[in-house]
């Protein structure tokens, strides 16, 4: 029996966080280095781990998710193994090295505890999407982890006078020192069917990337508060 699934072994560990397959995270864990991760993304783990959902540090910030622009997260904390995944998404791995990124909520899995974050409004866009767009805003050294319906692609905006069109509802995370506006369009898909009327995109310049899912699943989109 072991040797034909001997291929979906877990592999060496080889850093804080890594991807088993497409859609699960492996995430190495050590006491005191805390994580946070999305609640009910724990698949299994080994070792010693315990949770706690909504803890003390969350539930500060949460007050600014009052329309639902967070995403509920648990502290899990110990020594072992976890593997953490969403539905069977594809997972995506960054190590910040002191950066920062600008995450939609619905994409967000896990990050370490010990990085700076908090929601934030995306300027540029209240006058089309009422009083604007609210993302989670991720920073420091350490690791992140985001989901994506499909994989993904990273648009380098590059820094030239070109813009980078994005659906918001395709939308995973981006730069935060992009510019970023909004442009009001009529949405391919009234044109095929799925509904008519005006639409707007996202436009990014500047130096940084786009990370782009491909999915325009409207329970994926950045949380408009209106």
């Amino acid at each position: 029996m072991n040797q034909p699934l001997a291929g979906y072994a877990p592999a060496p560990v080889t850093a804080r966080m890594g991807n088993h397959g497409n859609h699960m995270l492996k995430v190495a864990m050590q006491s005191g280095s805390d994580l946070l991760a999305r609640v009910g993304s724990m698949v299994a783990y080994e070792g010693f781990i315990q949770y706690e959902p909504n803890p003390p540090a969350v539930r500060q910030i949460a007050r600014d998710w009052a329309t639902g622009e967070g995403a509920p997260l648990m502290k899990c904390s110990g020594d072992g193994l976890l593997y953490l995944a969403d539905y069977g998404a594809d997972v995506v791995v960054i190590n910040l090295g002191g950066d920062a990124i600008s995450v939609n909520a619905t994409n967000l899995l896990a990050f370490d505890a010990h990085l700076t974050w908090g929601v934030e409004r995306v300027k540029g866009l209240a006058k089309f999407a009422g009083q604007g767009l609210w993302n989670t805003k991720i920073s420091g050294q350490g690791w992140v982890a985001l989901t994506s319906r499909g994989t993904p692609i990273v648009v380098d905006c590059g820094g030239g006078e070109d813009e980078t069109y994005v659906d918001p509802d395709a939308l995973v995370a981006w730069s935060p020192n992009l510019k970023v506006k909004g442009k009001r369009s009529f949405k391919a898909g009234s044109l095929i069917g799925r509904g008519s009327g005006e639409a707007y995109q996202m436009a990014f310049s500047g130096q940084g990337i786009v990370v782009v899912q491909p999915s325009e699943d409207s329970t994926d989109r950045l949380r408009i508060r209106g």
